[in-house]
């Protein structure tokens, strides 16, 4: 057999699993053409209202790209691909796996057997909008999302959407960090939802190197996270038993801290300035300090109306707490921005605070001090938990 027989041989065995419902995937890594972002090509069947489909998703540095093509178009694609920009090609099937690679002209295609592989969904909708498609992995088992039949259990769908959300941002952001591995250190971890989804999609699907340390109190957490990510294969990820303020953030390249309570969100962001980490993201849960402040402080009269009722007064001392946490990453350097990250549906605790850092201290730091003092003044509130931190 010559060498396009050996592309041909792929592309027919392709056409095939899509039209028994066999195909599973088809992978193109070893990208080396013009595109210098461009990381690997995956491709899926979906059926759309227009029909069935080949879903491309070209995935590169920071971003996913995701167009739906005819047979015919596909097997353009792919067959212009594999001669020139790809080196090498993975077809998974639910009867075979297919390996294709290319060494210059040279050209290798080898075929293994597989049993009990299920077919993924063809949804469109399902499709497109999950980072983390394979669900039968022993991460998502041992945490208690996954059944032992690989499927999604009906009561976690909210946590695995919510999961996958997270992903979908955290992913681009630490993809941008210009570290060869970055080193990301998520504090008061919990059970790691985070930290084994970002890591699965990370390392396995991105192919972007990372290494994740998972911060916990709880040492039978810690242990579970270890034992678990021992059982994924995930020799980048690991967990460590200890308080946020006891760990030595040194070297992180980011640091991240989901609904870590009232000022334990400080702590996190502290270390992260510390550290002269390149982002820091939090989702902060409780924001006690600044309300006991304001309710035992002298606010400006003005607002009385809006702090009567002590509902309104819980919401303004979230806004306050976290505008200041903003503006003091802006005085080290940090560029801010807050939105919500999950549907207030699932957590009312759903702002994120994203702090990407650009050099920018020192610029309009007096004029930052002042919008700082300003509002403590407003609102009678004698000193932010991580200013002292800070040293401010």
């Amino acid at each position: 057999m010559n060498a396009p027989d050996r592309i041909e041989e792929l592309l027919s065995a392709t056409k095939d699993a899509f039209a028994s419902g066999a195909l599973v995937q088809l992978k193109l890594g070893g990208y080396h053409g013009d595109e210098p972002e461009l990381k690997a090509v995956l491709v899926k069947k979906i059926t759309t209202k227009a029909g069935e489909k080949y879903s491309f998703t070209w995935r590169y540095k920071t971003r996913d790209t995701i167009k739906n093509y005819s047979q015919s178009e596909a097997l353009a694609l792919l067959r212009e691909g594999l001669k020139d920009a790809f080196r090498s090609a993975q077809l998974a099937t639910t009867d075979f796996d297919m390996l294709f690679e290319r060494n210059g002209e040279k050209m290798r295609l080898k075929r293994t057997d597989v049993e009990g592989r299920e077919v993924p969904s063809t949804d469109h909708n399902r499709a497109k909008n999950r980072p983390l498609t394979e669900t039968d992995k022993p991460w998502l088992k041992a945490l208690g999302l996954a059944g032992k039949n690989g499927a999604i259990r009906h009561d976690a769908q909210d946590k695995f959407r919510q999961i996958n959300k997270m992903v979908e941002i955290f992913a681009p952001l630490i993809q941008v960090i210009k570290a060869e591995r970055p080193l990301i250190v998520d504090m008061g971890a919990g059970k790691g939802y985070l930290d084994f989804a970002l890591y699965d999609y990370l390392a396995t699907v991105a192919e972007r190197p990372v290494r994740i340390v998972g911060v916990e109190m709880r040492e039978q957490l810690v242990a579970d996270g270890n034992a678990t990510a021992k059982a994924s294969g995930f020799a980048g990820l690991s967990f460590q038993s200890g308080t946020i303020m006891e760990f030595d953030a040194t070297g992180a390249d980011a640091v991240i801290a989901l609904h870590a309570c009232d000022t334990a969100t400080d702590d996190a962001i502290f270390r992260g300035i510390s550290a002269g980490a390149a982002l820091i993201a939090v989702a902060p849960c409780c924001h006690k300090q600044i309300r006991r402040q304001m309710e035992a402080g002298q606010a400006d009269a003005r607002l009385e109306p809006l702090l009567r009722h002590g509902i309104f007064v819980e919401r303004q001392a979230e806004m306050v707490t976290d505008t200041l946490r903003a503006l003091l990453l802006e005085l080290n350097g940090y560029k801010t921005k807050v939105f919500e990250f999950v549907s207030d549906a699932h957590t009312p605790k759903n702002n994120l605070i994203v702090a990407e850092k650009d050099g920018r201290a020192g610029r309009d730091r007096e004029a930052v001090l002042k919008q700082i003092t300003d509002i403590k003044t407003l609102f009678g509130i004698e000193q932010h938990y991580l200013e002292g931190l800070l040293g401010l």
